[in-house]
């Protein structure tokens, strides 16, 4: 099994098994993201803007497109290649959550429902970084709870559909050139998947003020009898769900593989912190106060990352991931939140402070506990269909 070094002590790929070829990605992507930075990162973030010359770098080296198809400007790689590309660019202290949003949720989702017409329309922007799609499914008076939705679609003279109602939690559609919304048909109540453009007349959105420091802002969305034409669905009319699913464990994984890239860049940054900071002339990180808790950390984050590992291999097989990547995401929500709450604490007073790039990531980490889903629904999740206990909700 090989391994690299970062060069700062942190082995990058410690106990994951990669081919030569996913090795060298990974080093790619460390390379040209790194060459941006932390820094870069959170000067776009608090100037309001979006880290778009990374973004355009990153759909030009092909990083965007890994697991798009090849025929649709994609690298036809899968799932763990994409994943790859996220860990690798978080753990450079750049965690872009569109990254999860468009060629992860939205790109998985047309690959495996879109129609040709649409493939052809989005894929290839989405690959290359020149199109972002976004998803809109959560509403307020429903959460997990995707049954209860209420904003409808209702059938329109020429053929096609009226969106009514309203999403919340629409994460960068201010900066989408389509969404995808989940609504039900007004006369059926089944659930169909919508394809939209967001210059779409009667669609509005009010951004959410959130403790979220990072590019992607936060929007509750507004559907005023918005036109979806005939062809505006993806999948079949009816089986919105069922293509819905084609995304979650793709975001799933790609959420956990953030969290894991967060995790790496704060125990990177703890432990040069530890090794450097001299204290009565000794280093702090001699001291097992300082060292254990951080090892302890590191413990948990790559067991996170080899969850996600599997979790993205057996999607990618084709197999039943789903208990891998509700897994794959509880640990990396939790190692995550570990890793930089202990990474912070090493550095006292200077953890607070943004020089130092830890603390503007805490509620970044902290999301991944809540979101795409919430701890206790993994857990129950798990009590019912691992463990075989009665459903709890």
């Amino acid at each position: 099994m090989a391994v690299s070094s970062t060069g700062d002590g942190i082995v990058r790929d410690a106990l994951l098994t990669e081919t030569e070829e996913r090795r060298a990605l990974r080093e790619a992507v460390g390379k040209l993201v790194g060459s941006f930075g932390r820094e870069y990162f959170q000067e776009v973030t608090r100037a309001g803007e979006k880290p778009d010359a990374l973004w355009s770098e990153m759909g030009r080296a092909g990083f965007l497109g890994v697991a798009i198809p090849e025929e649709h400007g994609g690298g036809g790689g899968g799932l763990e290649d994409l994943a790859l590309v996220i860990e690798e660019t978080a753990a450079q202290g750049c965690p872009m959550f569109m990254l999860v949003i468009s060629p992860a949720i939205a790109g998985s989702l047309l690959v495996a429902h879109g129609s040709p017409a649409q493939q052809a329309q989005w894929l290839p922007g989405i690959a290359d970084g020149t199109k972002k799609v976004c998803f809109a499914i959560t509403e307020p008076d429903a959460g997990t709870n995707t049954h209860n939705i209420t904003t409808t679609a209702h059938r329109a003279d020429d053929g096609g559909w009226r969106l009514r109602g309203q999403k919340y939690w629409t994460s960068g559609i201010d900066e989408a050139d389509a969404v995808l919304v989940v609504a039900r048909d007004a006369d059926s109540g089944r659930p169909s998947l919508f394809l939209i453009p967001t210059d779409a007349p009667g669609l509005t959105w009010q951004k959410i003020d959130s403790a979220l420091q990072i590019p992607e802002n936060q929007y509750t969305t507004f559907y005023d009898d918005v036109p979806v034409p005939a062809d505006g669905i993806v999948g079949a009319e009816g089986a919105g769900l069922k293509a819905m699913f084609a995304g979650l464990n793709p975001e799933r994984v790609t959420a956990a593989a953030q969290a894991n890239g967060i995790a790496r860049y704060a125990l990177k940054r703890g432990a040069r912190y530890a090794s450097e900071r001299t204290v009565w002339s000794t280093p702090i990180g001699a001291h097992q106060g300082i060292s254990h808790p951080l090892a302890k950390a590191y413990i948990e984050v790559q067991l996170s990352r080899l969850m996600t590992q599997h979790a993205a291999q057996l999607a990618d097989a084709g197999a039943e991931a789903g208990e891998a990547a509700n897994i794959a995401k509880y640990s990396a929500g939790e190692a995550a939140v570990a890793a930089l709450d202990h990474a912070i604490q090493i550095h006292g007073g200077n953890g607070l402070s943004h020089e130092y790039g830890l603390s503007d990531l805490w509620f970044t980490a902290r999301m991944f506990r809540t979101a795409p889903v919430s701890k206790e629904m993994v857990l129950n999740h798990v009590a019912q269909h691992s463990l075989g206990l009665p459903k709890s909700y």
